[in-house]
């Protein structure tokens, strides 16, 4: 009886301890399963195959804005976090997707996060060959610490500029034979350029004895400029009585020009034009013209015609700088880099290559221009 009764007592205790057991489980459980979607996935040290199968389901409940689907023509496992994720980039956690870039010169050691002393905030490139390499050191010396300086050689020669401290730290990028639109479409991507309030966009043959680049700056965004140029001393290598420098004010927007050549006294070349010999942008306009240049007309002739497609109003935000002025040296240097055909000059070749482009392109924009009203005409009827 007494053994008897012992034992009963130990089967009840235990069956009353894995009662309660199961009980505080379920409790627990249920507890947990309501508190998990506070918990990050990505700080839980958790085997990759395990998360892909809960496919993130509860951060998507947590965060409307994410959107998990099936990546067409990709292995169904791989899946899209957020749809506006760059192209290519669909599959990466938005957190971990470096779009943009600069050209800031890093370490090869250290700590990355103490690489640079100071972030430049412009970018000035310049297309050269080494024969102008003092007309080059005169103009870079007008650009503060503020500017990253970006060389194009057209010519293959690079290390020779080392003779100047400042290419030291200089971006050099060497093509031979090529042109600064050619150098532009293909090196100065927006988002590599993102990094950079403004960007100069510079031939080689300009003389800046009255020009003071800071002062540029301040000027540009005093009067809300987002394409610009420094005014032209008049007696040199003008072409435009736009780009004619004026001495009585710090900016204009406007001009006169010869009977007839202005349709519309705000449209180009009355107002809304700036050559492309000296052009500066803002990151915004950049973005929009970098799309506009076409890849294979590398001349960039009739673009200045079309720069105010990327403004708006464009006859208030394009304009010449008068107060900070250059001097167009008018130096053919880049016909040099032709080939003789025909008994023509190399310079021949390249001048009739650039008038070729400026129809091309005067055809193409207009040809885009009716396929969109014709775009939109059609969506408008049905």
């Amino acid at each position: 009886m007494g053994t008897g009764h012992r034992g009963g007592t130990r089967k009840t205790n235990d069956s009353a301890r894995i009662m309660l057991t199961t009980l505080v489980g379920v409790v627990f459980g249920y507890f947990l399963g309501a508190s998990f979607p506070l918990v990050s996935l990505n700080k839980i040290n958790l085997p990759s195959s395990l998360i892909s199968s809960l496919d993130v389901a509860i951060d998507v409940q947590r965060s409307p804005s994410i959107r998990i689907t099936e990546i067409p023509g990709i292995n169904k496992t791989s899946k899209i976090y957020v749809p506006t994720n760059p192209r290519g980039a669909e599959s990466l956690p938005p957190e971990i997707v470096a779009s943009e870039s600069d050209f800031y010169l890093r370490r090869l050691w250290g700590n990355p996060s103490e690489d640079l002393d100071k972030k430049p905030k412009y970018l000035v490139t310049f297309t050269v060959g080494f024969d102008q390499r003092k007309n080059i050191d005169a103009a870079v010396k007008k650009f503060s610490d503020n500017f990253t300086i970006v060389l194009f050689h057209y010519d293959g020669r690079t290390t020779e500029w080392d003779q100047f401290e400042w290419s030291k730290t200089a971006i050099h990028i060497s093509v031979r034979k090529q042109t600064k639109w050619w150098y532009a479409k293909r090196f100065l991507h927006p988002d590599v350029v993102a990094a950079y309030d403004y960007i100069f966009i510079w031939d080689e043959d300009l003389g800046v004895e009255h020009f003071n680049a800071e002062k540029y700056i301040e000027l540009v965004k005093k009067h809300g400029l987002e394409i610009s140029q420094p005014g032209l001393e008049p007696n040199n290598g003008l072409t435009w009585e736009m780009t004619k420098r004026r001495g009585d004010r710090e900016v204009h927007k406007e001009t006169e020009e010869k009977p007839g050549w202005c349709s519309d006294p705000q449209l180009p070349p009355c107002a809304a034009f700036v050559e492309i010999m000296a052009p500066v942008f803002s990151r915004e306009a950049w973005r929009c013209v970098w799309h506009l240049i076409q890849n294979d007309l590398v001349h960039g002739w009739g673009l200045d015609f079309a720069l105010r497609r990327c403004i708006e109003p464009a006859h208030e935000k394009i304009g010449v700088v008068d107060s900070q002025w250059i001097v167009h040296q008018v130096i053919p240097s880049l016909g040099s880099q032709g080939k003789s055909e025909n008994g023509k000059a190399p310079w021949e070749g390249v001048r009739a290559r650039c008038r070729t482009e400026w129809t091309e392109f005067q055809s193409r924009l207009a040809n885009a221009d009716k396929a969109y009203r014709a775009q939109i005409n059609k969506a408008k009827r049905l």
